[in-house]
């Protein structure tokens, strides 16, 4: 049930506390931001939600979050854990009704895979992905360090927050800034074609190493539009985007020359940043688009 932002700030603490944590099940985010109820605005709320959540939370809060979602295409440990969450969770995973018996399979074989290694079940923003786009994100997951997932899969984790944040009132989008600090699209120029399912990843310096912050694929056309999600913006940096050209070639059963095509680029303020990569099998461009 959704309501208007004026009836969200005139809940009583009880009724505001159940609310949020229908959003995500962190009971350190949701204190938090319990402390600056009443919101002088929607985009308030968008921001708060997100530095609390960077920045006043740890890796037990991220984990305890992990633990309010089932795993992707399995929504029984949701109805018994989180059942206020069941029917939200259903939707987000609609796109799991048009997978193939092998693709789910694969999919559960990895996301057993992946428990093993972490120790937490696979988080992914899925609205709007295909099982086989999932699968596709869990592969590359997997290979990261112990270390370096979490903060990958917290990063999911305020992505499918905000979407709730959403359901749970009405308009909150409305004149309030949703965008994310960073988005891509990937053009294939021998076809003149969006490059679809490209998997992108973008990565900070940290420790003396490139480590990931985010894991996406491209859309139907050619984007990825929830690089990070809203209200997260990052310190200002040198960053790298890296496109897997190779599997996507590979795809398309064709040979490029290029592996992977790494785009390092600096972020110095809080304005917008697009980072497109025109490819062909034998040269690629970029800029910073808009």
């Amino acid at each position: 049930m959704s309501m208007k932002f004026k009836e969200f700030n005139n809940l009583s603490k009880e009724e505001a506390f159940l609310a949020l944590e229908k959003c995500c099940v962190s009971k350190t985010w949701v204190s938090k931001m319990m402390e600056h109820k009443p919101f002088s605005s929607k985009d308030e709320l968008i921001k708060k939600a997100a530095s609390i959540w960077y920045s006043d939370c740890s890796t037990d809060d991220f984990k305890e979050a992990f633990t309010g979602h089932p795993k992707i295409g399995d929504v029984e440990s949701l109805k018994e854990k989180f059942a206020s969450t069941k029917d939200w969770a259903n939707n987000e995973q609609s796109k799991m009704a048009e997978a193939t018996i092998e693709t789910i399979e694969k999919l559960a074989d990895a996301n057993e895979a992946y428990e093993n290694k972490f120790g937490y079940i696979f988080i992914v923003s899925a609205s709007g992905k295909s099982a086989e786009e999932m699968l596709a994100i869990i592969n590359v997951r997997l290979l990261h360090d112990v270390e370096d997932e979490i903060f990958v899969a917290m990063n999911e984790q305020h992505k499918i927050t905000v979407i709730r944040l959403l359901k749970l009132i009405e308009g909150l989008n409305e004149n309030t800034d949703m965008s994310s600090h960073i988005t891509t699209h990937a053009l294939d120029t021998s076809t003149g074609i969006p490059a679809n399912k490209m998997l992108i990843t973008l990565k900070e310096f940290k420790n003396d190493k490139w480590k990931p912050v985010s894991v996406g694929i491209t859309n139907k056309d050619g984007r990825i539009g929830d690089v990070l999600p809203a209200g997260k913006r990052l310190k200002p940096a040198n960053y790298v985007m890296t496109f897997n050209t190779n599997a996507y070639y590979e795809s398309h059963n064709q040979k490029g020359f290029y592996p992977e095509v790494s785009i390092q680029f600096a972020v110095t303020d809080e304005s917008h940043y697009h980072i497109p990569l025109l490819i062909n099998p034998f040269g690629y461009t970029t800029y910073r688009g808009s």
